[in-house]
């Protein structure tokens, strides 16, 4: 069984974070005596660092135990420093994907592994993405556009371009939210992730940009957030209004079917109502591991999907 939503840091990445922890503001807190200690960079976003994140032989070993034959680990959003001078965010970037490179080469038919890239500077991620496919990566994982920029802006054509002549995987995952209003009960993670895949997913969809890139291959973390829900209201502005039809050749309801998305929903009928909405052969099992809210192991064991998606690498089917 293939699980598509991992996350891992390796341990060059974290003495990177050690060496420049003043102009990351870094820290470690420790929160409570149950607990790992807290990784927070730039006073936001901190996450429990726990040794499944960064011990590869535990991290695969769980892995195993669980079921999973073959994982695809990502970077984590926490590490996708965006709000950063972009020589930061690309140093990173390339220091992370050299590693994962590395650990993925050592048992290629268990392991493979995503970039992450400076998308605060799509020339540097092009050629990051570049670099890392010529590495043996996948593709990447970017995070929803920038604080004033959506990924359909013409800012970012180059990195769509280079991951469309790749035939690369982009795993588009959220950053959470920083709404006003979702400030406590766990809100920004529980209801502001899957907003802000939302948002994104739709804004795609809605740009016609899937035609432009016919050869990306567009995976959505958290079962596509609200958007396969609300795809039939999407499809009635499509019939009203041209604002919404424009730049579209069919109604959303067959684009959102040219999309990938992963089953991380906790919920059986919600995960069946996704694979009849956009087809078995476009959702793929995940994870989240080893985050808080993983579903592992997934409980999706279809196959399909995951040979739709990884039909460029016949090697990891």
């Amino acid at each position: 069984m293939h699980d598509f939503h991992t996350h891992f840091i390796p341990q060059e990445v974290l003495d990177w974070i050690k060496e420049n922890q003043t102009a990351l503001k870094a820290e470690r807190v420790k929160k409570s005596p149950d607990k790992d200690e807290f990784l927070i960079i730039n006073n936001k976003w901190g996450f429990e660092l726990k040794p499944e994140f960064y011990h590869f032989d535990l991290y695969s070993n769980k892995q195993f135990m669980a079921g999973v034959t073959h994982s695809l680990i990502s970077p984590i959003p926490q590490l996708f420093m965006y709000e950063f001078p972009q020589e930061i965010t690309a140093e990173i970037s390339n220091i992370y994907n050299q590693a994962l490179a590395m650990l993925a080469s050592l048992a290629p038919e268990k392991t493979s592994a995503l970039a992450t890239v400076a998308l605060n500077n799509p020339d540097m991620a092009a050629a990051e993405l570049e670099r890392s496919m010529n590495l043996g990566l996948k593709g990447a994982i970017i995070g929803p556009g920038l604080s004033d920029k959506m990924l359909s802006d013409e800012f970012f054509s180059p990195l769509f371009e280079m991951a469309n002549s790749k035939k690369a995987i982009l795993f588009i995952h959220p950053l959470l939210s920083e709404d006003p209003r979702l400030k406590t009960k766990m809100m920004p993670n529980l209801i502001g992730v899957p907003w802000e895949t939302t948002v994104c997913a739709t804004d795609i969809l809605l740009s016609g940009m899937i035609d432009k890139y016919p050869d990306v291959k567009i995976l959505f973390a958290h079962g596509g957030g609200f958007l396969p829900y609300q795809i039939g209201r999407l499809d009635k502005g499509y019939e009203q209004w041209d604002q919404v039809s424009s730049n579209l050749k069919a109604p959303p309801s067959q684009y959102i079917k040219r999309f990938w998305f992963d089953s991380v929903l906790w919920n059986s009928s919600g995960l069946d109502f996704l694979v009849k909405t956009v087809g078995e052969n476009r959702v793929v099992p995940g994870s989240d591991y080893p985050f808080d809210l993983s579903e592992t192991p997934p409980k999706y064991k279809n196959t399909a999907g995951a040979s739709s998606l990884l039909e460029t690498f016949s090697a990891f089917l």
